[in-house]
């Protein structure tokens, strides 16, 4: 099962009934695309617990960690009406799945190869960090390049929501707490992790992964929330990103940045549930973003960094896809740039239609 966040377009639509604009903007994605809000959900299926359609996903996890009440009214509900009730994607816009995490846990170093491209030995341990939810954008934000920093860098990743509170959790019994999956870009600010290769002459910069990675609009999140009984342990996912450049000889032209997949993952889900719960208790709707494979800008030769006007796409198999614009901190992007292009359509596009 696939689920989203979203909000309803400024305007709204004249007509439609308040029960499919819920202030929580949750929705289960129908095979055909549809979303069916989980308000109008309990609208129809009396069997659940209309409080459901007040909750946003975290609170819904919480409540339904395996999602077996959503799934039984997706199942008692008649076909004519949740076709009837259901949004068409172009009438929304998608929020991260989880807007408001409690924790968010990053985990570096957990691909071989990118731990070789940086001439680093294999770590006992995962390393981790933390992020916080202001870091979070949606599939399409745009993400700001502060002034501070000129060295921004794309990493696809595989993110965890927990489904059950983990704590001292077993290896063995990691996944029974993992609710599901989305894709993750944990942007980062090369020159302020202190990366050798990003500094500048005369610059050390500050070695703080915190605002290095947890800077606004710093983490892409969605496009959705997939269930864990569809991804399992989550391996076996091809992992991959582009960069559309906004100058340059490529201007324009989106090339590949990076291509592994979660077979390669050194710490996989169970594990990391379990290291981490051994001192971090985690709650229903707390992320882990599981780490990034090699081909990111900053050990290229020469350097890839971002740039206000390029746009990038990271994409998780099974999962989907998230494309984000990259402006300046005022969220501009040059006239005519990749960047702006696709935020000038995007805008366009989702106009909200008149209904007849």
């Amino acid at each position: 099962m696939r689920l989203v966040t979203f909000r309803p377009e400024a305007g709204g639509e004249a007509g439609v009934p308040d029960h499919r604009v819920p202030d929580n903007r949750v929705a289960v994605v129908l095979d055909g695309g549809g979303l069916v809000p989980v308000s109008a959900l309990a609208h129809l299926t009396p069997s659940l617990n209309a409080n459901f359609g007040r909750m946003d996903l975290a609170g819904i996890i919480a409540r339904d960690p395996d999602f077996g009440k959503i799934r039984q009214a997706i199942t008692r509900a008649k076909p004519a009406l949740l076709l009837a009730a259901a949004l068409e994607p172009g009438e929304v816009r998608l929020e991260a799945p989880i807007p408001r995490p409690g924790k968010i846990i990053g985990v570096g170093y957990n691909y071989l190869d990118h731990i070789r491209e940086q001439g680093l030995e294999r770590p006992a341990r995962p390393v981790l960090f933390s992020m916080f939810a202001n870091a979070l954008t949606s599939d399409g934000g745009p993400i700001r390049r502060p002034a501070g920093t000129h060295a921004l860098d794309l990493e696809a990743e595989l993110a965890v929501v927990i489904g059950r509170q983990a704590s001292r959790v077993k290896p063995a019994d990691g996944l029974s707490h993992v609710a599901g999956y989305t894709a993750a870009n944990d942007v980062t600010a090369r020159d302020w992790q202190r990366q050798a290769r990003a500094l500048r002459p005369g610059e050390s910069g500050d070695g703080q992964w915190l605002r290095a990675k947890g800077s606004d609009t710093f983490l892409p999140l969605g496009p959705v929330l997939v269930t864990a009984d569809e991804l399992g342990d989550g391996r076996g996912l091809r992992v991959q990103s582009w960069l559309t450049p906004a100058a340059g000889p490529d201007a324009g032209s989106p090339f590949q940045m990076q291509d592994g997949n979660t077979k390669d993952l050194l710490f996989g889900v169970a594990q990391l549930v379990s290291i981490i719960s051994q001192e971090v208790t985690l709650e229903p709707g707390d992320i882990i973003v599981t780490g990034t494979p090699s081909g990111v800008g900053v050990f290229r030769e020469p350097p890839v960094f971002l740039e206000p006007g390029d746009l990038v796409r990271i994409e998780v198999e099974r999962i989907g896809s998230l494309t984000n614009p990259v402006t300046d901190e005022n969220g501009h992007a040059p006239e005519g740039s990749p960047a702006a292009l696709f935020m000038a359509a995007r805008s366009g596009a989702r106009r909200p239609a008149t209904r007849t």
